[in-house]
């Protein structure tokens, strides 16, 4: 019931995933992203506690194909289960236990992992991939949408997706962009247009936090 794709950007150091589902709020339960550290899934039948502990894995300094094979070891009814990492280096790793729903495939490029369940097309990770690829050089916020966008027109699920999320991590200890679209009947591109307004306003938000003083406000509020 879910697509995505965990990504890190060699010139930011960021860190990011995009994923949309036809479950409500996939966001709040599938992506995790850790800054320094990687970014992770867990879908298909959701346990969110594998994406905190894959996190926590690859912050121990073990590789993402280690870290992967490490927790589906250990974790009950991984059989469920289907997981992505990226590491602070790049690599990447990704799991689909037997017994994913319906078509699933997964997919790996240069510093980009996606995976997907209950797709229309085995292709949609792969066309994820190529996207993100293909935008080498641009905003990963904007790599990431664009992925998600061409996971989309690639077939997507079986059925409507209603629900997406990006979450971008970089230097600070809290999550430089969390948009999510719970419910929607076109959440893609809603994301999309969420990604346009706040991009713009991302940097001024990380420096009012760091120092107030010196920040930038771009006409919003600052008490937010």
């Amino acid at each position: 019931m879910t697509f995505s794709l965990a990504a890190r950007c060699a010139a930011s150091e960021r860190f990011g995933i995009v994923v949309s589902s036809s479950s409500p709020a996939v966001a709040a339960r599938c992506a995790h992203a850790r800054a320094r550290v990687g970014a992770a899934a867990s879908q298909n039948v959701t346990d969110p506690s594998l994406g905190e502990k894959l996190l926590d894995l690859l912050a121990s300094g073990l590789p993402a194909p280690e870290a992967m094979t490490q927790l589906v070891g250990a974790a009950p009814y991984g059989e469920f289960r289907q997981l992505t990492c990226v590491d602070a280096a790049g690599r990447v790793a990704s799991y689909s236990g037997e017994r994913t729903l319906g078509r699933h495939a997964a997919a790996e490029g240069v510093g980009c992992v996606a995976a997907g369940n209950l797709l229309a097309d085995e292709g949609v990770p792969e066309a994820m991939v190529d996207a993100f690829e293909e935008g080498e050089g641009d905003d990963l916020g904007d790599r990431l949408v664009a992925a998600l966008t061409s996971g989309l027109a690639a077939g997507g699920e079986e059925g409507p997706v209603r629900s997406a999320g990006l979450l971008l991590v970089e230097a600070v200890p809290w999550p430089v962009a969390d948009l999510r679209v719970d419910w929607h009947d076109e959440p893609v591109h809603e994301l999309a247009r969420l990604w346009a307004l706040w991009q713009p306003q991302l940097d001024a938000y990380v420096a009012r936090a760091l120092d107030p003083r010196e920040a930038p406000s771009y006409g919003v509020p600052g008490d937010e």
